[in-house]
Order: C-alpha cells, then structure tokens, then sequence
C-alpha cells in the first residue's frame, strides 16, 4: 500500500468507490439480519463494517469535491436529507426497541464536518460549527453519536498519509460503538466487533487504493431509496417467519 498516493477518485466513474458502497450496503443488511427473529448474533461482526464504510464513501465524496460543481454538493446533502426523513418509519417498524434516530441524520451532519474541513470558506466552516453543534447536543439521539459525525472527517483525514494513518479513524469508529459495553461483555462476537471497528478504515481504504480494476453497477441516486426498503423487505421476512 503505498501511503504517499492519493486515493484515484476524480471526475470519473471509481469503480473501487461503487465496490465499498455495495459492500457497505451487504454489510448493513447482514447486521440487520439479527432482528429478523433467527438466532444470528455473530453477524454482529460483518455489520461493523458498514457505518465506516459508509462514512468513507461520504469522504471519499467530499475529498473530490473540487471535481464537482456546488449545486452537486447541495444536491448530495438533500438527498441525504430527505431520505433521513423518510427512512425514519420503516427504521422505527423494523427496530422496534429503537432509541436513536435511523443512521443517516449521522452521516448528514458527518457530511457537513468533513466539508467544512475540507471547504474552507466561512459559509461551510460555519455549517460545520452548527452540525458539531447538533451533534454535540443530540448526541444521544444520533446513532453512532458524537464520534459516528466525526468519522467522515476523521477518514478525509487519512486519504494522503501512509496505511498506519488509519489507525486513527479506526479508534473513532471504535469510539463511536459503546467500546465500553462491548469491552465488559467480553463475549467473542463483542470483542471481535470491536477489533473490526477498529481495522475497517484501514481495509476499506486498502480497497479504495488497490481496487482500481473492479466496475460493479453505478451506485447512483436510486440506491437512497434501498435503505428505507430493506427495512420493509426484513419486516416482511419477520413476518413470514413468525
């Protein structure tokens, strides 16, 4: 891995990019598996690996952003925005025990953080303020918390350093997973959850760098709309095997 490169992201398709979303979006679906009513605890694992994952994209976004003209930053986050909105009642039917907002209110604010880092201009600087701000305050309703927002950043961060970088990413992502609780459970599935916390930075920007070759199908705009759907499609399941 060669740490002085930069990632290859820029105004063309990456098809390494399209990979680590699809492999976000697997992964979340096999951690929400669990609540499907099976006796499926160790995909707890797997699951790890999708709010950082997911959290990369948005940098990996972000880090090109002098590629792409503003209305598509603004067109980004109102996607985001409106599918938090949406997402929220399929999330709350599907995780009936629910006590934080569904993930992606997190990666909006998250978005706004590695921007403002990344921006510069007072305007963005000063949405970064507010969103560390709401994060801040709300930070037990989020999910993820306060850490989960600064992951997008804490990853921007690590783009063009050496592979050993990551580690700091890994122990936000760390942080923002109740490492305390997962840690005085000490059962296998917990701790190594924690273990894969703390590596899928550094495998997920191992993927971004060395997967050039790859061309999955383009995760456009539409794929918003899977997040709100796999929590009905589950639903369904739980109810077909109740």
């Amino acid at each position: 891995m060669h740490g002085t490169h930069t990632l290859p992201v820029g105004p063309v398709r990456d098809g390494a990019l399209d990979l680590l979303k699809w492999l976000a979006l697997l992964s979340m679906v096999l951690d929400h598996l669990r609540y499907v009513g099976l006796s499926l605890d160790g995909l707890y694992v797997p699951g790890r690996l999708a709010f950082p994952w997911f959290c990369l994209a948005i940098a990996a976004n972000v880090h090109r952003v002098r590629y792409v003209p503003v209305t598509g930053h603004w067109r980004y986050l109102g996607w985001l925005l409106l599918f938090s909105v949406i997402s929220e009642v399929p999330y709350r039917l599907f995780i009936e025990d629910a006590d934080t907002l569904n993930v992606l209110p997190t990666l909006v604010l998250g978005l706004l953080v590695a921007r403002g880092w990344q921006q510069k201009a007072l305007f963005d600087r000063g949405l970064a303020l507010l969103a560390l701000s709401i994060a801040g305050a709300f930070a037990t309703h989020l999910m993820f918390g306060f850490f989960g927002v600064l992951l997008p950043v804490a990853m921007l961060l690590v783009f063009s350093r050496p592979w050993y970088f990551s580690v700091l990413p890994g122990l936000v992502c760390v942080a923002a997973n109740q490492w305390q609780i997962l840690l005085n459970s000490g059962t296998p599935v917990a701790l190594l959850g924690l273990a894969t916390c703390l590596i899928a930075p550094w495998v997920g920007l191992v993927l971004l760098r060395h997967a050039k070759n790859v061309s999955p199908p383009a995760m456009r705009r539409w794929a918003y709309a899977l997040y709100p759907l796999h929590f009905l499609l589950l639903l369904l399941i739980r109810q077909i095997i109740a």
